[in-house]
């Protein structure tokens, strides 16, 4: 008898543990990255690849990254913990880019100075290019950053040009809470809610270009059409922005809505090819209550394939219609890189240009939660043309391609976390996941089967008391639980 109630209890445990299982895994299946629990978008969504990596205070011990792959880390505030090194193993050959994008923990608050700075160095500490830095700037709003750092080879540079072992130095910038700042408490000690005293998420990307089999002309086009072109008009067609560089969805030319909530990024990537020029435009909707005005409320910013910074543009807001336009970028060029802006050097690869928008959170303060209606205006002028002769493939392979149909087209919104095509690919994704699902927890149920068919009954070999058989089974413990971007020209 004892047995048999055993047997029972024991199959009414792994049927409990099974559906616990289940609901747990389902769950996290139906919760896509950097979306919360509760379907609101959560901050920043990392790259699913992302591979952990801790930077070290020093040279000695730091880390490998490998080129084609994204990173996962944190970084301290300045002054303590807030420098970190990478290591790198560089040819002669290849261009290296190295990206970092800090994400602010949820409640964070943010200066205008504070910031994050990313430079490249050989052996003896020399940097290899002026170092990459941006700042939260006037919004004074926490939301994602990216700054970039590069080893160029041939061309004008001199440092840097032969193989061995490089560092990447990634460190926070700003004076930190000071009784004068917002983010003191009013005896001067630090917020603990400021930014300067809590840790940022990092995402570290690393992108090797090869080389080329002949040599181009080593000086930038110093003509090229800078006239702002007019805004695309037209109906626009409904978008919903990525959180984050990897889940950035992808928009060809036209006109695109989506909307924004105060305190919100949005992300959006744009396939643009050799020889083409790219142009974008951001309108804020009007709002339907609240007054006031907040200084600098919205923010677009242009980043390269490599998530490089080439251009920002913000704008105040009333509660009226605002537009912002970014100024003109020339058409893509490999020569471009040996320009000195930003908006010139930044334009030198085809593949997907990012654009971010964010709306400052103080935006909320006078004019409630939104979200506020957004609208995206792109264009792609002139068609593509073939691009230079590497040497070898770049690292990721894919990552200066043109997707079919991308940028001179109007499809767009086929990736991404937006409606259409991209949502019923988000639906393939979690159909193959249930079935998967499935299929693990029919092979689990399976084998607990044959496992009780083959036991044996077996009786005690001492009288087991009442209490032992009410005592359950130990259940496993369960696991741990831009805006002013402030980038300077790149000086060479």
């Amino acid at each position: 008898m004892g047995v048999r109630t055993e047997s029972r209890r024991a199959r009414t445990w792994h049927g409990r543990v099974l559906a616990a299982v289940a609901a747990v895994a389902l769950c996290g299946a139906l919760t896509p990255a950097g979306w919360a629990a509760d379907g609101a978008p959560g901050p920043y969504a990392f790259a699913e690849d992302a591979v952990g990596v801790r930077g070290a205070e020093g040279t000695t011990d730091s880390a490998r990254l490998e080129a084609g792959h994204a990173y996962r880390s944190s970084i301290g505030p300045s002054g303590r913990g807030g420098r970190l090194y990478y290591r790198l193993e560089l040819d002669a050959a290849s261009t290296a880019y190295v990206s970092a994008t800090a994400v602010p923990r949820a409640g964070a608050r943010v200066s205008y100075s504070d910031g994050l700075k990313v430079s490249l160095q050989d052996g003896n500490g020399r940097n290899c290019s002026s170092s990459g830095s941006a700042h939260f700037g006037a919004t004074q709003s926490p939301h994602p950053i990216a700054a970039w750092a590069a080893r160029e080879t041939g061309g004008k540079q001199y440092a840097c040009q032969t193989a061995g072992t490089y560092y990447v130095v990634v460190e926070r910038s700003g004076a930190g809470p000071s009784k004068a700042s917002p983010g003191a408490t009013p005896g001067g000690t630090a917020d603990p809610k400021n930014s300067a005293s809590r840790v940022w998420d990092l995402e570290i990307g690393y992108v090797s270009e090869p080389g080329l089999k002949e040599a181009r002309s080593t000086t930038a086009p110093e003509t090229w059409d800078s006239a702002t072109p007019e805004a695309l008009a037209g109906t626009a067609r409904h978008r919903d922005g990525g959180a984050g560089f990897s889940t950035a969805t992808t928009l060809g030319q036209g006109v695109w809505r989506d909307g924004i909530s105060p305190g919100q990024t949005r992300f959006y990537k744009v396939p643009v090819g050799w020889g083409q020029q790219f142009s974008a435009t951001a309108d804020l909707g009007s709002s339907s209550g609240g007054d006031g005005y907040v200084g600098t409320a919205l923010a677009l910013s242009l980043y390269n394939p490599v998530r490089g910074f080439v251009d920002d543009v913000g704008s105040g807001y009333d509660g009226r219609q605002r537009s912002a336009a970014l100024a003109a970028v020339p058409p893509v060029a490999y020569e471009n890189r040996y320009a000195l802006s930003d908006r010139v050097s930044g334009m030198r690869f085809a593949g997907s240009y990012y654009l971010v928008v964010h709306l400052a959170e103080q935006v909320a303060d006078r004019f409630g939660d939104g979200p506020l209606g957004l609208t995206l205006r792109v264009r792609v002028a002139g068609a593509a043309r073939s691009g230079p002769a590497y040497a070898g493939r770049p690292l990721p392979q894919d990552v200066f391609d043109v997707a079919a149909g991308g940028a001179g087209g109007t499809a767009g919104g086929s990736t991404g976390t937006g409606n259409g095509a991209g949502r019923v690919t988000t639906m393939k994704l979690l159909a193959v996941g249930g079935i998967g699902l499935g299929s693990l927890l029919v092979l689990t149920l399976g084998a607990w089967t044959v496992a009780a068919r083959r036991r044996r009954p077996i009786r005690a070999p001492w009288p087991v008391s009442a209490e032992a058989e009410t005592v359950p089974a130990p259940l496993p413990a369960p696991a741990p639980a831009p805006w002013d971007h402030g980038g300077t020209p790149r000086s060479r």
